[in-house]
């Protein structure tokens, strides 16, 4: 089984994170399945649009903490694990086509840095997105120390980050992270037609507007990708960092 799926609805490119059991938990797998997924969905002449989703209960619940706490001893899969996950912000932010994302239950960590990662976000009610990478000893990864404080200001995104309290689908709407909320029940009938109707739009226009406001960000973007990638290794390195992740899953059961 993939963990995750891509799949066409007429000119609408479908990317579906697919380990349900674990509520789609980032580990190695997931990331290159998403990475597969994210590729046939950028190369598809068909596809005009890509709507990305979880399956299951929720998006994404972040890392899988039990496999990061097998990494923290081991630099080199460390290392490979976090550039795969900034390869997949490469391949959102940097394809011409929009991304429109349905997202439910929970969006954590990564979850949350893919949230601000696509281009038009569709929320269920039941949404709870926060960041917990301060409570066990790591960092943010997914462009999120430029996308955020861009978003919605300096301050609000130290709280976001620093604090690392849930947010709401609503608070979220009133941050101005997502642009809609629905009941859960509609969430994907919404995405889809929100997606249709920008699949009708011209296909030039549409990739130049979205490479514009991209190339907008400059190059600080990916600076601070680089730098995160960088910073999130380091904090593998550091001193109880393996007791850290134990203790974080520890008070998670």
């Amino acid at each position: 089984m993939s963990y995750a799926l891509y799949d066409r609805r007429d000119a609408i490119g479908v990317v579906t994170l697919n380990r349900p059991e674990r509520l789609n938990a980032i580990s190695g797998e997931l990331l290159a399945a998403f990475s597969v997924a994210l590729k046939a969905a950028i190369d598809d002449s068909e596809a005009a649009v890509i709507v990305l989703h979880g399956e299951g209960r929720a998006f994404c619940s972040g890392d899988d903490l039990k496999e990061f706490g097998l990494q923290s001893a081991n630099a080199a899969s460390i290392k490979a694990h976090i550039s795969a996950i900034q390869e997949i912000t490469h391949l959102m932010m940097g394809c011409d086509k929009p991304i429109v994302g349905a997202l439910h239950g929970f969006a954590v960590g990564g979850g949350f840095e893919w949230l601000l990662n696509c281009d038009i976000t569709v929320a269920a009610d039941n949404l709870v997105a926060f960041f917990p990478e301060m409570d066990w000893g790591q960092f943010v990864t997914g462009g999120v120390t430029h996308l955020l404080p861009q978003s919605i200001g300096y301050q609000r995104a130290m709280e976001l980050l620093l604090l690392g309290e849930r947010q709401s689908a609503d608070q979220l709407l009133k941050l101005g992270l997502v642009n809609r909320v629905t009941k859960l029940e509609d969430m994907h009938d919404v995405a889809f037609e929100m997606a249709a109707k920008i699949a009708t739009k011209s296909r030039f226009s549409v990739s130049r507007l979205k490479n514009l406001i991209n190339k907008g960000l400059g190059d600080s973007l990916w600076n601070a990708v680089k730098l995160e990638e960088e910073v999130t290794i380091e904090a593998f390195s550091q001193p109880g960092a393996a007791e850290r992740v134990q203790g974080f899953i520890a008070r998670k059961k």
